[in-house]
């Protein structure tokens, strides 16, 4: 049995490298090296630097005292999601490090890192302060041109240049890339990097199924829909903002019209709380704009022997980390979407 743990812990060693292989967001993982723990598991501390600008020069009194400030700022993990599986225990040792392998490659590539994907670009999509722009492309020109379009006004930002990565779907990036080789080589060649992202991943927000309620227990994500949520006493803005609540019939929520003025009714109308998002087109991320940590993905397993449920091998898996941005690095950040 100790020889099969010791495969099994082989194969966990090698899950960092299937997450580097299949994530396109890997490229954005900050240094380790430069965070530490928080007073609570679930936080860490960043360092920053502000100092003052250029003062006038004195020939009589000389240089004009600057202030340089180092503070550190604390931010809370906002991802932490998990599975457990069981396989059946088997006579030949190997077949079972070879199911385990095979489980927890192909979870990694197929669920997990997709996932996480999909969360860290609906997270810097969705900050505050990022520069925005939506348009349907409908030629390799036209994502070329957006392109330009999205350097030009990050140039303009002083977004440095050199560490800008460019997330895009392989449709558009397609298309771009059949037009003059010169002119997408030209384009393509001024980012660090360029990432083809699945449609699939590339969404404004997601919704993330917590595995336990009806109709989310396969668990993963799906593109974020309109959410609503039921106002339970009169809202303030009720008098000059009821066209903004909703009525519900079954699953249907029904926009509340000019026809008459309602009179507010306990647990009768709805306030949208997030919209359905929007397929992106491409994202330009500047590294240093973004605050990536995956802090650990615990890969954990229980013998048979140990197991006081059945007799079943048990494997953990769970993916803890952050995705935000520096408030004062939105411009980092452009953001396309369809229209």
């Amino acid at each position: 049995m100790p020889n099969t743990i010791v495969k099994f812990k082989k194969y966990i060693d090698l899950l960092p490298e299937v997450y580097q292989t299949a994530s396109c967001t890997s490229v954005l993982d900050g240094d380790s090296a430069l965070v530490r723990a928080g007073a609570n598991a679930n936080e860490i501390i960043i360092p920053k630097i502000s100092m003052d600008g250029l003062a006038d020069y004195s020939r009589n009194s000389g240089y004009v005292k600057g202030d340089v400030t180092f503070t550190n700022e604390t931010v809370a993990f906002n991802y932490d999601r998990g599975r457990k599986f069981s396989i059946d225990d088997m006579d030949n040792e190997e077949t079972v490090g070879l199911a385990f392998g095979k489980l927890s490659s192909e979870f990694v590539r197929t669920k997990t890192v997709p996932e996480l994907d999909a969360f860290r670009f609906a997270a810097y999509a969705g900050a505050s302060g990022i520069s925005l722009a939506s348009a349907n492309l409908n030629s390799g020109e036209a994502v070329l041109a957006a392109l330009v379009e999205a350097q030009n006004t990050m140039d303009e930002n002083e977004v440095p240049a050199g560490s800008r990565y460019l997330f895009i779907t392989p449709t558009y990036y397609n298309l771009a890339n059949n037009v003059d080789t010169y002119k997408s080589k030209a384009v393509f060649d001024s980012f660090a990097g360029v990432a083809k992202v699945p449609q699939s991943r590339f969404y404004t927000s997601i919704d993330m199924y917590d595995g336990t309620t009806p109709g989310e227990t396969e668990g993963g994500y799906r593109k974020g829909t309109d959410h609503y949520e039921l106002t339970k006493a009169e809202p303030s803005d009720w008098s000059d903002g009821y066209k903004s609540y909703y009525t519900k019939s079954g699953s249907t929520y029904t926009a509340v019209t000019d026809d008459s003025t309602p009179s507010w009714t306990t647990d009768t109308y709805y306030k949208k709380t997030a919209s359905a998002a929007k397929d992106i087109n491409f994202m330009i991320i500047e590294k240093s704009a973004v605050i990536q940590y995956p802090k650990h993905t615990v890969n954990k397993i229980v013998t048979p022997e140990e197991n006081q449920f059945d007799d079943s091998w048990l494997f953990f898996f769970r993916a803890y980390g952050l995705a935000d941005i520096y408030a004062n690095k939105a411009a980092g950040i452009y953001l396309h979407h369809k229209a």
